[in-house]
């Protein structure tokens, strides 16, 4: 739509089936301030964790909502543990956005908290997306885990400015 200037994400909701703790794993493990909390009539809870970047990640708390259906409402596991795939319309993962040279370190700090997580992944635009060592070609780092939901999370590092040439292939339409 023309005319609207953006601004990034202002905050992307998801549900918790436990709110004190989502609370203790999105502050206390990843250290991100609760910033705002709200009470809906009803028991509903919506509480805001700041992401960076004026970006807030919420969450929603639903005393009656249905539990999580893993590979339909999101991916049934990590990518390096199996099929990724979620349906149309659902949430597949989070990615925090980190600097490059903070990448090991979060490793660490995600492993000393107890948190199972990925080795860090060189994505570049081989055959297979992956490289073993770091090199030129390698467009992000990251590194994968889940909250305690099962919600799919990624820390993600550019390492190179993105320019036309990253945009080269033709979208897909689903035969009908």
């Amino acid at each position: 739509m023309a005319g609207i200037e953006f601004r990034g994400v202002n905050h992307l909701a998801l549900v918790s089936s436990d709110m004190a703790r989502t609370v203790e794993f999105y502050s206390g493990v990843l250290g991100m301030e609760l910033t705002k909390t709200i009470e809906i009539p009803g028991g509903t809870q919506h509480f805001f964790f700041d992401c960076g970047n004026g970006d807030s990640l919420a969450f929603f708390w639903f005393p009656n909502a249905p539990a999580a259906v893993p590979g339909v409402s999101a991916p049934a596991h990590r990518p390096d543990q199996g099929d990724i795939v979620s349906a149309h319309g659902s949430m597949n993962h989070v990615a925090f956005g980190v600097a490059p040279e903070e990448i090991d370190r979060c490793v660490d700090a995600l492993r000393a908290a107890g948190v199972d997580c990925t080795e860090v992944w060189n994505h570049d635009d081989s055959e297979w997306g992956l490289a073993r060592e770091f090199t030129d070609e390698v467009y992000v780092r990251s590194v994968y885990f889940t909250d305690p939901d099962g919600i799919s999370l990624e820390l993600a590092a550019w390492t190179r400015d993105l320019g036309p040439d990253d945009v080269s292939h033709v979208p897909r339409s689903a035969a009908l």
